[in-house]
Formats: structure tokens, C-alpha cells, sequence
């Protein structure tokens, strides 16, 4: 019997036992304990292990030599709560209703599926940053333990992991949700940097400058504080890898890496492009995969992480999630999965409205559907020194074409890449008349998936709610006040597509 067979008898049996009285040393030894750690802002090709020569991340890179890293993960959103909030629901964020838009909550009605685990007897845990708010929210039925971010002499969200590993209770299995703040703006690893557990701060001069930004001291000066951040979260990745170790349950705890959206810097975050939307995600299970260190072509969706969890804790899968399970990957990395993953921006501090679909040939077809204003980026990152120094490019008439395409506007309804040929999604290839077929094809799955899954542009918006100049509320000041200004109808409202579960292709 196959390793995957086993585990569906598991499964079954469990499910069987779930119904009635099951000893907890059984559940803990046949369900996997699972960690899950989230980065903040982070993009893939910033980590060693997608290639990044400058980026310090072993303990990640070692994940990934002794487990199974995905070369095709894709996000549902590029903004921080939406990105999340689809994760633990497994549905699109417009199917989340007004949590489509930064800081706005779940429906009452939605599931956060470590309840389920809670329910099934997982020991379940928050550690770092939540931002996954929820009308009456009850979140004691969702976490056992929840700690917040900050500990003296680090706010990047990882002080409190270690804690909750160490006293956890050792006859169930768990689920740690530990969410980094780091590399989120403002940085402050610099100022706490600790040079005997980090290592040296990272080189300006040996920073590889992204596609769209300027290569300047002010931006060379930025993107090293921000490795800095991605370090630090690294090194605490190190940290809880070796305690699981000591504690002798690493063989038989699934851990993955990720992050809820792409680098806060132009052409990054709030992106529908790889730069917004492609996550690193590394997974690494000695008893569950079979091929470690692999690499994995399949295309994945962030909103399958929540089926794939659940169906390796035997847990039921609600009629909710839009994800599929994608188990089966860690058994033979090389089959298909998806043909399609879908992704969507909407309100994140200026109003916007766009959506993307990728295919499992490696093309990206995205639909503006606000296409008169420039796709600037979060406001911290429009403040920043990075685009300060494009933006003087600009005034001097001397950008390129990547970094033109920060301040375009209007922007093209229709943009369509063929990802392997244009990585950086710079020159669109929608009136190239060899891609006509591949081009409809697109168009006409992502007009089924908004239909059947009931998107919808608002007619009444979520306006700007700072200056798309400069970042700030007050431009004479620096000042970035949220305030108490009001939110429009979000993508879907019309509709009620936070009630519909059809998931649309996939």
C-alpha cells in the first residue's frame, strides 16, 4: 500500500473515530502537526532558495533542500487582510465580501478553518500578526492560545513563537499560525538588529535592483533594510525548526513559507503581476513528501492551503471553500494540478479594481477595470525613498520602460505575458496577432469565473484615501493619518458573493 493510500485509510478512520471518542495519543500520532509561517510584504525571488544571490535566508533554503518547494504559487490578492483573509476561508476575496478591501472584516457567517482544527482537537494557536478581522467575531473558537506581535526588543511579529511551541500541550496535535511582521514599512530590524543572531546587516552596494525602481543610494539603502527584515524572519524560522526538533516531532510536522503579497515597493505590492501576486512557497514534511528537495511546476492558489490542511487533519472540508487540496503534490510533484489560478486587487488605500488569471502554460491575462488611474502601490511605498527616486527620474524625462509603467495612466483594459519570455511583465502581448487564440481563451475564462462566482465593479467605490503623489494625508507635514473616512461598496455587494461557494474554473 502506497504511503497516499495509508493515508486515506488514516483519514477514514479517523473521520470514523472523530465521530465519537478517539484517545488522543492515536490522533496525535496519525495527524500531522502543522506550522505555517507568513511573511509580511515579502516577495518570492527575494528569498535564497528562488535565487535571490544577496538575500540571507538558510534556515528557509534548508527547508527547501530537505522538502518541496513550489515554483508556481500564486496569492488571491496583493494587500495584506484580503490576501489573509482568503487563506483562512479558502475563498476569493470578493467572495469574502467586504473583506475584498484592506482593513474591512469578514461576514459573520464565514469560517476561519482552524476552528475546525480546534474542533477536531488540534491544539491551535496565533502568534504575530492577525489582521483577519470578522464581524462578531469569536475568535476563542478559532484559537487556543493568540499572542500579539510585539516583544521587547523585537516588533517584526515573531517573539512570541517560541513560547507558544515550548508549552504547548504534548498529547494533541497542533496548528501554529506564526505571522511575521517583517518586512512590512516601516522597517525597524535595523534599529533592533542583533548582529550574533543575524549576522551582519546586508550590503547596499550588493543589492539587486528590481525591475521599475532606480538604482540610487536611497533605494540600494531601502532594499537592504528590507532584507534586513527578511532575515530576521528567517532566523526565527531557524529558531522553531530546531525547538520541533528537540521536541522530536519535525518528522511528522508539515511547515510551510510563505507571504501574503509581494515587496512594498513599486511594481511589487497591490500588484496583479508575479510581482504582486507570486508567493515563495516552501513546504517541508519528512514522513509526507516523498521527493525532498524537489521543485514543484504545478500551479497552486493560496486558497487551496485551506482544503490541503484540512484534508491531512481528517477534518470535513466546509461547503465554503473555492480551493482544492493539493496533498497529492507531495506524494508526486511532477502532475498537473490547477489550469487556472485567479487573483484580484481592489480598495488598498487608493481606490482600484483589477483581475488576472494565469493558466498552467505560463501566460497572464489581466483585466483594469479602473484602468484611469496609475497603479502606484500601497501609500508607505509611495512615500518611500524608492519611488521619491523614480519619480525624479520621471520629472527628468528619463524612465524606463518598467519604471514608466509605475506612473502609466491610463493603463490598457486588457494586458496579456507570456511569464516565461517577459518574467518582470514590462511589454504586453495583446495585440500580437500569434497570441489571438491564447488572448480569448483568457478572456472568455475569466468572464465565466467572474459570473459564476458573482464579482462585480462597485458603483460606488472606496475613494483615495491619501494623496497619489505623495503618500501622506498631509503632504506639508508627512503625516499618514487613516482617519475615520468613509468606505464604499466593495466588489461583489450587488451580487451577494459572499454567500456563493461555486469556485468557477479551475
Amino acid at each position: 500500500m502506497t504511503s497516499h493510500h495509508c493515508r486515506a485509510a488514516v483519514t477514514i478512520l479517523l473521520l470514523t473515530f472523530l465521530g465519537g471518542t478517539s484517545p488522543p495519543e492515536l490522533i496525535a500520532a496519525e495527524r500531522p502537526n502543522i506550522v505555517l509561517f507568513i511573511a509580511d510584504d515579502v516577495s518570492y525571488d527575494d528569498l535564497g532558495c528562488y535565487g535571490n544571490n544577496t538575500a540571507r535566508t538558510p534556515n528557509i533554503d534548508r527547508l527547501a533542500r530537505h522538502g518541496l518547494t513550489f515554483d508556481n504559487a500564486f496569492l488571491t490578492a496583493s494587500s495584506c487582510s484580503p490576501s489573509r483573509c482568503s487563506i483562512v476561508t479558502g475563498r476569493y476575496p470578493h467572495n469574502n465580501g467586504p473583506a475584498s478591501e484592506l482593513h474591512r472584516p469578514l461576514p459573520s457567517h464565514l469560517i476561519k478553518f482552524p476552528s475546525l482544527l480546534k474542533k477536531s482537537r488540534y491544539y491551535t494557536a496565533l502568534a504575530g500578526k492577525d489582521h483577519m478581522p470578522q464581524d462578531d467575531a469569536h475568535e476563542e473558537d478559532v484559537w487556543d492560545r493568540k499572542e500579539g506581535p510585539n516583544v521587547p526588543g523585537n516588533s517584526g511579529g515573531e517573539g512570541h513563537w517560541l513560547d507558544v511551541v515550548q508549552s504547548r500541550p504534548k498529547d494533541q496535535p497542533f496548528f501554529f499560525w506564526f505571522a511575521a511582521i517583517d518586512a512590512h514599512r516601516g522597517w525597524d530590524a535595523d534599529n533592533e538588529w542583533d548582529a550574533d543572531r543575524y549576522g551582519p546587516m546586508h550590503d547596499p552596494a550588493k543589492m539587486i535592483i528590481p525591475a521599475g525602481l532606480a538604482d540610487t543610494p536611497e533605494t540600494r539603502e531601502d532594499l537592504a533594510s528590507y532584507h534586513n527584515e527578511i532575515t530576521r524572519f528567517d532566523w526565527y524560522i531557524g529558531q522553531i525548526v530546531e525547538e520541533l526538533n528537540q521536541q522530536s516531532v519535525l518528522e511528522d510536522t508539515l511547515i510551510i513559507v510563505m507571504a501574503d503579497n509581494g515587496r512594498p515597493f513599486p511594481r511589487g505590492k497591490t500588484r496583479v503581476h508575479d510581482c504582486g501576486m507570486k508567493t515563495p512557497f516552501v513546504a517541508h514534511w519528512p514522513n509526507g513528501i516523498s521527493h525532498a528537495g524537489n521543485r514543484c511546476d504545478s500551479l497552486i492558489s493560496a486558497i487551496d492551503l485551506c482544503p490541503t490542511v484540512l484534508e491531512l487533519a481528517a477534518v470535513e472540508i466546509p461547503e465554503q471553500v473555492q480551493g482544492r487540496s493539493f496533498s497529492k503534490l507531495f506524494e508526486d510533484p511532477d502532475q498537473p494540478f490547477r489550469e487556472y489560478a485567479f487573483s484580484e486587487h481592489n480598495w488598498h488605500d487608493y481606490a482600484a479594481c483589477a483581475r488576472s488569471v494565469r493558466d498552467d502554460d505560463g501566460y497572464l491575462y489581466i483585466l483594469n477595470l479602473r484602468p484611469e488611474q496609475a497603479w502606484l502601490g500601497p501609500a508607505d511605498a509611495v512615500s518611500s525613498p524608492s519611488h521619491n527616486a523614480i519619480k525624479k527620474l520621471r520629472d527628468g524625462g528619463t524612465l524606463s520602460d518598467a519604471q514608466a509603467d509605475v506612473f502609466l495612466k491610463p493603463r490598457p483594459e486588457e494586458e496579456l505575458y507570456f511569464t516565461a519570455d517577459d518574467s518582470d511583465q514590462i511589454y504586453s502581448l495583446v495585440d500580437a496577432t500569434f497570441h489571438e487564440k491564447k488572448l480569448e481563451e483568457l478572456r472568455q475564462t475569466m468572464q465565466t469565473w467572474r459570473d459564476v462566482t458573482g464579482d462585480s465593479l462597485p458603483e460606488n467605490p472606496t475613494k483615495d484615501f491619501y494623496d497619489r503623489e505623495t503618500g501622506y494625508t498631509d503632504s506639508r507635514t508627512g503625516r499618514r493619518i487613516r482617519g475615520n473616512r468613509p468606505y464604499g461598496d466593495y466588489p461583489g455587494h450587488d451580487r451577494d458573493a459572499a454567500h456563493i461557494n461555486e469556485p468557477g474554473p479551475n
